[in-house]
């Protein structure tokens, strides 16, 4: 016997105690009735997780036009050589490398009623009288979930696209402008449809980590007030791990899945079309 041979029985010999208690713990469990799509028949008839739903798209498309739109400025603006251009970069970076829930915490604590650094701010600029609960209203937690998402997803967009830009030759705008092109139309004819692949990336990579988001909501709303923010992943967790409703809260990580797979799929079909031409 080879001494390969030997060290993948030795493999074997360490993981059967695992794959021996789970084949226990499934045949132990095999005479529950199946119940089909029971589940996805009881969410469907709930009116938070259509809530959610829309909480969701809400939040996500929010997140993408904010932080895609300053990302391409920074980018577009970044990408001229200048000096201090690569520091100041480097430090817009720093709240993308954060931990999420750090930032989390800290846009929890700016936005606090009492003590938060924004509403001194706005007082001081006379925009408001008094403080405001950013957080504990319906109808502004969810612009701060966007707020402090669009910071973390700003130098995210704000580096591909810098890539993206750097990678177009240069001889072309060259050429762009000895032909008359004015700045715009360089932008137009030449920048956004180079960048066609980078900016679907940039989009498609934003959606997927916008939609599933689970740590921000949960640190800093939790899924309220009174479930104003509840999201998907948010009140999956709840359906499983707070009111102990496992399949319930399993089907609505499917429709999550479902949804995430669905723009997948668009991507790819979009990037193979791209090819063929």
């Amino acid at each position: 016997m080879t001494r390969t041979k030997r060290r993948q029985i030795l493999g074997y010999c360490f993981i059967l105690p695992a794959v021996i208690y789970m084949l226990a713990m499934t045949l132990k469990n095999t005479h529950r009735d199946f119940i089909g799509f029971e589940n996805f028949k009881t969410i469907f008839g709930d009116s938070t997780f259509w809530a959610s739903i829309g909480h969701t798209f809400i939040y996500t498309i929010g997140c993408l036009v904010i932080q895609f739109g300053i990302g391409f400025a920074f980018a577009l603006f970044f990408a001229k050589k200048f000096t201090f251009s690569k520091p100041i970069r480097g430090f817009i970076v720093i709240s993308w490398m954060l931990p999420v829930t750090v930032t989390a915490l800290v846009f929890k604590f700016m936005l606090a009623q009492d003590s938060g650094i924004i509403n001194a701010i706005l007082m001081n600029l006379h925009i408001i009288r008094e403080p405001i609960g950013w957080l504990l209203k319906g109808s502004t937690a969810m612009f701060g979930l966007i707020m402090a998402n669009s910071w973390v997803g700003i130098p995210f967009n704000m580096l591909l696209l810098t890539t993206g830009i750097n990678n177009i030759p240069g001889e072309l705008y060259e050429a762009a402008s000895i032909d008359g092109a004015s700045r715009f139309q360089q932008f137009k004819s030449i920048t956004v449809p180079l960048l066609r692949p980078t900016i679907l990336s940039a989009l498609v990579l934003g959606f997927v980590l916008t939609f599933k988001v689970f740590d921000l909501v949960y640190v800093m709303t939790g899924g309220g007030p009174v479930d104003a923010t509840e999201v998907l992943s948010t009140y999956s967790y709840k359906l499983s791990f707070q009111l102990f409703k496992f399949g319930e809260g399993a089907a609505c990580a499917n429709v999550l899945f479902i949804c995430l797979l669905a723009v997948a799929l668009v991507y790819l079909r979009t990037i193979s079309a791209d090819e063929e031409v």
